[in-house]
């Protein structure tokens, strides 16, 4: 199978490759299969849907900034990174993870409830 990204072109997968999100993503509820991109050494991690290829979100895993964020048993957690032009600027969502489980293929969103993790946390620092 393939699909064609505006990120990476035309992408060729297998339908074992494609990661469910029953929910879908917050804002994208309808978007329910997803390929999970990452290219050699690149920093982040590429969400992209297989509904809308158009659509992709670029992530973190969040045990980079925090090795205790909160665990969902079986499942990897990541941030959806807003990027910038001035990487300083660059944020990811500390709040509103994405819990992925590379065994099963599934995946979820869900809010965190505590105040400990931000909405717009800077990546990267001077």
């Amino acid at each position: 199978m393939k699909v064609k990204t505006n990120q990476f072109g035309q992408v060729e997968y297998s339908p074992e490759h494609i990661i469910k999100f029953h929910s879908g993503i917050f804002g994208f509820e309808q978007l329910k299969n997803y390929l999970l991109i990452k290219i050699d050494d690149d920093f982040f991690y590429w969400l992209n849907s297989i509904d809308e290829p158009e659509i992709a979100f670029p992530l973190v895993g969040v045990r980079v900034i925090d090795d205790n964020y909160p665990a969902e048993e079986g499942h990897e957690p990541f941030g959806i990174v807003t990027l910038n032009h001035e990487p300083l600027k660059t944020t990811v969502n500390l709040k509103a993870p994405v819990f992925i489980n590379q065994t099963t293929k599934t995946g979820f969103q869900t809010i965190l409830d505590t105040d400990k993790y931000p909405i717009k946390y800077f990546l990267f620092k001077e």
